[in-house]
């Protein structure tokens, strides 16, 4: 047995490409909720 251990961890990278894409999401339907309203969309949190 070797003394050293691996452990797989997902890349972060991916986390926050999965935060931004949620993200990315909501604004988008925000915004698509804005134009149905007649309303200009409000862009950013």
């Amino acid at each position: 047995m070797s003394k050293t251990a691996s452990v797989a961890l997902a890349p972060s990278a991916s986390l926050f490409a999965r935060l931004l894409a949620s993200i990315d999401r909501f604004l988008m339907a925000s915004a698509q909720v804005s134009n149905r309203n007649g309303d200009l969309p409000r862009f950013g949190l």
